[in-house]
């Protein structure tokens, strides 16, 4: 079952002689429990096609479905709430509460909700993210792998449709990139969890089951990797 449809999303900027095609009728889905990698590089669309995933920007033309669902139609009160609890997002800088603590920024998203806390939830993910010790440290007293485990947990905390991950290590050196994208490709795992990685390293991309190659603003290649 699809849990992300893509149909001819299309964005365009401008007019006229200074008009720019970030988009071009681009077509494609996910499948529960697929971890996809999408790669391009700089100027190629897929930071585009993230943000219109993600419902943070309006397509020209075109349509994107989440379990089910047409976002594009959304308002933007609708999509805020839809975003907490159908989307997992992770970024490059984390976006953490620097009030919070590692338990209370996973939560957050359950918060906002007025949901009740599950603590046995809460207390798995602490284990498998490998912060059971940090719970109570606040951002500035972790390190940035520690801080890109927390947005992890929060990403996961609601047991979203989907982990959109956008260049989740590119704050980060070599070997805590590996140990993230590692937790990734755990979670996927373990709790059956669709992942749609954003990048633009090829390495990192062929931790991935599926790659999807953007230029130009079109999909060049859609390849299934050998495992």
């Amino acid at each position: 079952m699809a849990v992300l449809e893509v149909k001819e999303l299309t964005k365009i900027y401008g007019r006229g002689e200074s008009v720019v095609v970030a988009l071009d009728h681009v077509s494609f889905s996910v499948e529960r429990g697929e971890f996809v990698a999408m790669i391009g590089a700089s100027g190629s669309g897929k930071s585009t096609l993230m943000n219109m995933i993600g419902g943070l920007d309006h397509p020209t033309s075109g349509e994107v479905i989440i379990d089910g669902k047409g976002i594009t139609s959304m308002s933007e009160d609708e999509l805020a709430i839809f975003r907490r609890r159908n989307l997992g997002m992770i970024y490059q800088f984390y976006n953490l509460i620097p009030t919070l603590t590692a338990e209370e920024n996973i939560v957050l998203p359950w918060r906002l909700d007025g949901r009740r806390l599950n603590k046995n939830r809460v207390k798995e993910l602490l284990a498998v993210l490998g912060l059971k010790e940090r719970a109570d440290h606040l951002p500035g007293q972790m390190s940035g792998g520690q801080q890109q485990r927390v947005s992890i947990g929060r990403a996961l905390i609601n047991e979203p449709a989907f982990i959109l991950a956008d260049e989740p290590t590119g704050n980060l050196d070599s070997k805590t990139s590996g140990e993230i994208i590692d937790l990734l490709r755990y979670t996927n795992k373990r709790f059956n969890q669709t992942v749609l990685l954003i990048t633009h390293d090829e390495k990192i991309a062929l931790s991935a089951d599926r790659i999807i190659t953007i230029g130009d603003g079109k999909i060049l290649r859609d390849e299934v990797m050998k495992k």
